[in-house]
């Protein structure tokens, strides 16, 4: 099992122990750190200034929001990074949600897995760089000839050769649809609230992407990373009570009541009727009465909590579910060796 220390978005102010943490982890042995972008902090500029202390860690977006950048901007981040790490760049995209892209990209929304194919094509292409980029649409038309045009653009080549045509392309995904899209396109899966429980079901639907025709890869060389807490306690019961209010956050007010993809992950774990009235209470400005409904389980599914023998047991159950990378928080770097530990044995 592969760990990667997963560092978030920003909230009010940087984080001041960020490279701490990064020591700690490449000194430890993960494999990767990440960062991602929400609606403050950009992804790939905390990986260019941090990562530039390290020489073994692959540095990884999760996610960078398609709708913040052009496919060719996006390809150009993620070439730059590549050459400045010595070929160390994992490349993660998603779509967001309706909320940020709209109100805060002011883009549209519309046709996710659509967009999310065309994006990546694009992406391919700038990085093989076997020939001018062109694209016909319809989201990320190239060259541009809609309103507006000056009908002077024409295909380019990037002036800079990438230092590999084969950057590692992962996909935030949370939907059956977006998971075989994953499996069919890209080169791994950037899970959230992924539940062992549930391995049959995730793995029929990548299967569903690698059984089309020209899927890029097959189970056997393709990543998944799953978002998991890793807690090493011998208080099993107040882990988990610090972590109800988080899970209440995300299910009750982390997107539009009417399309919360968190939620529906958690509905199709079984806990429909908890959903539902999580979300009434948190959006009526009840916050801890939303985290009181949470049930132990809803925690537990999806997170690894327990003494070290439960910890370890834990993760043999998550790597027999076919994950390969667990993506972790850590305080700081005392937590990040303990969790070094615990997972390596």
């Amino acid at each position: 099992m592969k760990l990667g220390l997963q560092l978030g978005y920003w909230g009010a102010q940087p984080p001041t122990n960020a490279p701490e943490l990064i020591e700690a982890a490449e000194n430890a042995g993960f494999d990767s750190v990440f960062a991602a972008e929400s609606w403050g902090s950009d992804a790939f500029t905390p990986l260019a200034w941090w990562g530039s202390r390290t020489e073994n860690l692959r540095l990884g977006t999760s996610v960078v929001q398609i709708s913040a950048r052009t496919p060719t901007s996006c390809a150009m981040h993620a070439l730059t990074l590549d050459h400045l790490s010595g070929g160390r760049t994992i490349l993660g995209l998603g779509v967001s949600g309706p909320q940020v892209v709209e109100g805060w990209y002011g883009q549209p929304f519309e046709k996710p897995l659509a967009r999310t194919r065309e994006y990546v094509d694009i992406i391919r292409q700038v990085l093989a760089r076997e020939k001018p980029v062109a694209s016909s649409g319809p989201h990320y038309p190239l060259p541009y000839n809609g309103p507006g045009s000056s009908g002077l653009g024409k295909p380019l080549k990037a002036i800079t050769h990438p230092l590999r045509a084969d950057i590692p392309i992962w996909l935030g995904a949370e939907g059956p649809k977006n998971v075989a899209l994953a499996g069919e396109i890209a080169d791994g899966w950037l899970a959230i609230y992924y539940t062992p429980r549930l391995a049959p079901m995730y793995n029929k639907w990548l299967d569903e992407g690698f059984a089309r025709a020209g899927a890029r890869r097959s189970r056997e060389d393709f990543e998944v990373a799953a978002t998991c807490q890793v807690i090493v306690t011998d208080d099993r019961a107040a882990a988990i009570a610090k972590l109800k209010p988080v899970t209440a956050l995300y299910v009750g007010g982390m997107g539009a009541p009417e399309l919360n993809f968190h939620a529906q992950v958690y509905k199709r774990m079984g806990y429909e009727k908890e959903v539902d009235e999580i979300g009434r209470l948190f959006m009526s400005g009840r916050k801890e009465e939303a985290a009181a409904v949470v049930p132990d389980e809803m925690v537990t599914e999806t997170m690894i909590i327990g003494n070290l023998d439960e910890v370890r047991a834990g993760v043999k159950r998550w790597e027999e579910a076919g994950v390969t990378m667990l993506l972790v928080t850590c305080r700081d770097a005392d937590h990040v060796r303990e969790l070094a530990a615990a997972v390596r044995g």
